[in-house]
């Protein structure tokens, strides 16, 4: 029974000795953040894990008010990237950031198209023409808010085939042909090399500003203020310019 004791004993102790030196897995950075930043945040999350060993960055990315109310629904994440100031506002009146966010990037919307333009769409009076099917973002995300300011601006009312739930799922149905036109954001159509865009007027008028925050409820909390910083840095602010992004004043 001695014997067998020792035993029990010394698996405790090795398996105890091994958690301790590293053995308890990686630490896991959970980052929300708005569609529209699908790329350049995938890129600055290959470059933080490669300067953070043991460090798995996991993205989610969704419209930002959808984001937004799954944060205040106790999901669990470290930090918020939103695609305009009003979700991030929300998230603060009720306590859940860890400190003031700070503006990171600036966006606007065009047309996105077919390659070719078939529509021959040169502005937003184009889009109301009843043969075209036409999509955009639902009111409740920024890229849907920021359509509808748009519209009152240029004096006209689209009857959309469709209101998506974030604006990648705008472009994506302009992509594959199951639209003739979509309102998305000009960092979109960079990004894709089978639509073109097609600027008016009216959307330099509108800017969608996208703050970053860490939440109050961070599991990683000195991770995510290193993400954040990032995101802040000359290097990231690069990356945002290459995309598209403007960079706030």
């Amino acid at each position: 029974m001695r014997r067998g004791a020792v035993a029990v004993m010394a698996a405790v102790l090795l398996t105890t000795s091994a958690t301790a030196c590293g053995g308890g897995g990686e630490r896991v950075l959970t980052v929300f953040a708005a569609a529209s930043l699908t790329d350049v945040f995938t890129e600055l999350e290959h470059r933080f894990e490669r300067t953070h060993d043991g460090v798995d960055v996991r993205l989610n990315f969704a419209g930002s008010s959808r984001l937004a109310q799954q944060i205040a629904e106790g999901a669990p994440a470290d930090v918020f990237a939103s695609a305009d100031t009003e979700p991030m506002a929300r998230l603060a009146e009720d306590g859940l950031l860890e400190g003031p966010a700070v503006p990171f990037a600036t966006n606007t919307l065009t047309i996105a198209v077919p390659p070719g333009n078939p529509a021959n769409v040169t502005g937003l009076a184009d889009l109301v023409a009843p043969d075209l099917t036409v999509v955009v973002c639902a009111p409740s995300v920024p890229c849907g808010a920021a359509a509808k300011q748009v519209q009152r601006l240029a004096g006209v009312t689209l009857r959309p085939a469709s209101e998506e739930a974030d604006v990648r799922s705008v472009l994506t149905k302009v992509e594959v042909g199951e639209a003739d036109a979509g309102l998305v954001y000009v960092t979109d159509t960079a990004a894709s090399e089978r639509v073109e865009a097609v600027e008016f007027p009216e959307a330099a008028e509108v800017v969608n500003t996208y703050p970053v925050a860490v939440l109050a409820d961070a599991g990683e909390p000195s991770l995510a203020r290193r993400f954040v910083d990032l995101v802040l840095s000359e290097e990231g602010g690069r990356s945002l310019r290459e995309a598209g992004f403007g960079l706030p004043r």
